[in-house]
């Protein structure tokens, strides 16, 4: 069987040149986008000969889904080499390469974290927990060949492409079944790691996991809590961080600084619910933690350059 070229034998760009794609090969959307894509693993690789070159993704996590054929991949400073059915989790900022053998099967699906933990209620078991699970650090996952897993993971990313490619606009299945395959691969990376934990080395994998994991934990710390208007301190102290290098991590990113995107997060609750949501202005900007209404309708016009009346109207809600 040949041997895949290693994409960390490559030619390395400089790591202030390392490019940053939304999707590999396009032009990056800007800071903050609330990216939610599934494409085939064909459909991208097979322009650029099977090999996608060292690149990150600011801000997204990525999941590549391999169901046949094989990867040689690097993520940062980790080598694999997989043969599918197999699963890479990449979290965001992580370094990553891949040259897949001719003719491989998959998916590679890419979402900004807030759009799957956006009206989640916080609490046990849900989607924010999994992807801290899941995206604690880039690994591979490789369910049992003949286990029933390989069958409802290939199944749950064969409805979210078709749902994603369907013309149904505004439809939620794709977040929901989105959310449905985070559930399902933490499940995996969980019981993984029971099987692999072992004294001194697990000790090791948890400080890797806590550093790996600080930004998936900020995306659902913030939606916990961000209706409660908690000052960007009360957010780092709870992460175990300085002020600043909570600032320096989310500018990272993202392009914004924490402030800027709670206050952005602010703002796409009211437009919900300015739409959907029957009730006074006033009203709403009390659910949404503001205690003024004035300076609830300035905070809107400010983020969005539309007072809430007016965004009503331009959606044409009564």
């Amino acid at each position: 069987m040949p041997t895949l070229p290693d994409p960390g034998a490559r030619p390395r760009r400089t790591p202030d040149r390392l490019p940053a794609f939304t999707l590999y090969g396009e032009v990056p959307s800007g800071p903050g986008a609330l990216v939610l894509h599934i494409e085939s693993i064909d459909s991208r690789s097979r322009l650029y000969d099977w090999e996608i070159d060292a690149h990150v993704h600011q801000g997204l996590h990525q999941v590549l889904w391999l169901r046949t054929g094989r990867v040689a991949a690097m993520l940062d400073e980790t080598r694999i080499s997989a043969q599918g059915p197999c699963a890479l989790v990449i979290p965001p900022g992580v370094a990553h390469a891949f040259s897949f053998s001719p003719g491989s099967e998959g998916h590679v699906f890419t979402v900004n974290a807030t759009r799957l933990a956006e009206g989640e209620a916080p609490g046990q078991g849900g989607v924010g927990e999994a992807l801290q699970t899941l995206f604690a650090r880039p690994r591979s996952l490789g369910p049992a060949p003949d286990g029933a897993e390989v069958g409802r993971l290939q199944a749950l990313f064969e409805a979210l492409l078709a749902e994603h490619l369907a013309s149904d606009a505004g439809s939620p299945v794709p977040l929901w079944l989105a959310r449905a395959v985070v559930w399902r691969l933490a499940q995996l990376a969980l019981r993984e790691d029971r099987d692999s934990a072992k004294g001194a080395q697990g000790g090791r994998r948890a400080a890797s996991a806590d550093r790996q994991s600080l930004y998936t934990r900020w995306v659902v710390l913030m939606e916990s809590h961000y209706l409660e208007h908690w000052p960007v301190s009360r957010y780092a102290e709870r992460l175990g961080l300085s002020t600043e290098r909570l600032n320096r991590m989310v500018r990272a990113e993202t392009g914004q600084n924490a402030q800027a995107l709670l206050h952005a997060r602010l703002a796409r609750e009211a437009c919900r619910r300015l739409v959907h949501v029957a009730v006074p202005v006033s009203r709403l900007g009390f659910e949404l933690g503001f205690e003024d209404p004035a300076y609830f309708c300035r905070f809107f016009k400010r983020l969005t350059g539309l007072s809430p009346r007016a965004y009503r109207a331009a959606q044409g809600v009564g």
